[in-house]
């Protein structure tokens, strides 16, 4: 039993990094899609929690996705999330778990008028809490803690790309 069990153990905290780690990039997916909330909205707990300063807190799952399919609609008009470095720390019950990743984003934003949106690098961190459910890896709290928003002189999208040699 010592080694098998051991053996066992240590292949279920992996699988469960490696499927928090997909619930990530998930997530990434999700909000590249103007926070498609058929895509968000299953990563998180039914009774998770969503906050950022400015946005949200937002509490169960339809609300998530539902606050932050609207951010999606109006206040996001493009957006490339780079999610980087996550560091999780499963619990002993290997049921629950912490964890951190830097957020690098590249997005387009309303600007002052319609047909002058603005392009900005977005930095920032996140924080979370994750829960298994009858198998499954979930959000149960996220925060989103924005750094940096730096509006970003020569738009992303239109232009021939221009060669470097």
């Amino acid at each position: 039993m010592g080694a098998d069990h051991d053996l066992a153990r240590r292949v279920a905290r992996l699988e469960s990094l490696e499927a928090i780690r997909d619930l990530i990039a998930t997530y990434a997916r999700g909000a590249d899609r103007n926070n498609d909330p058929a895509i968000l909205a299953p990563l998180f707990a039914p009774d998770a929690t969503w906050g950022a300063k400015g946005f949200g807190p937002f509490r169960g799952r339809a609300a998530i996705a539902d606050g932050l399919a609207v951010t999606g609609r109006t206040g996001i008009l493009w957006s490339l999330h780079y999610m980087i470095s996550p560091l999780i720390e499963l619990a002993a019950d290997g049921h629950s778990a912490t964890g951190s990743w830097y957020l690098w984003e590249l997005a387009t934003l309303p600007g002052p008028t319609a047909d002058a949106p603005e392009s900005v690098w977005v930095g920032g961190t996140y924080q979370a809490d994750f829960r298994q459910l009858d198998g499954r890896w979930y959000f149960q709290n996220v925060w989103l803690d924005i750094r940096l928003a730096t509006p970003f002189e020569e738009a992303w999208g239109g232009r021939p790309l221009r060669r470097f040699e």
